[in-house]
């Protein structure tokens, strides 16, 4: 398949995965309070877990689950990284720890969410003195 085929699928996965984004995490967070984003949590869960279960199962000599690259990545990369790009953070962590590689590891941690949360008070003070919000 060509390259642009391989986007088309991680467009229209991507799609997908938001729609159950969305849907998911508004029937889980109406099951508890308000306060607590656990719409959030439980689709980052179930995604950390898909792409972890995903990834053993489709990749490596002996793959249970042989699949063609093109589809993979439309599943991997598309459904699930439209569902949730923490999935993505946690299998690269995973990864890095795995491979022994605990400075990277924690510094991928520590950089994405002291950083991640950096970026979103810049971006909310920005809005504010831009748009007098």
């Amino acid at each position: 398949m060509t390259s642009f085929t391989k986007l088309i699928l991680i467009f229209l996965g991507s799609g997908l995965g938001g729609v159950l984004r969305y849907a998911l995490s508004g029937w889980a967070q109406a099951w508890t309070t308000e306060t607590f984003p656990t719409g959030t949590l439980v689709v980052n869960i179930i995604g950390c877990f898909a792409i972890g279960f995903l990834s053993a199962a489709f990749t490596g000599n002996t793959a249970p689950i042989p699949i063609r690259e093109e589809y993979r990545i439309a599943i991997i990369v598309g459904i699930i990284g439209g569902f949730t790009t923490f999935s993505a953070f946690g299998k690269e962590t995973f990864s890095l720890a795995t491979d022994r590689q605990m400075l990277l590891a924690a510094m991928n941690v520590i950089l994405s969410v002291t950083l991640g949360l950096a970026a979103v008070w810049i971006g909310t003070r920005l809005a504010e003195r831009i748009y007098g919000a």
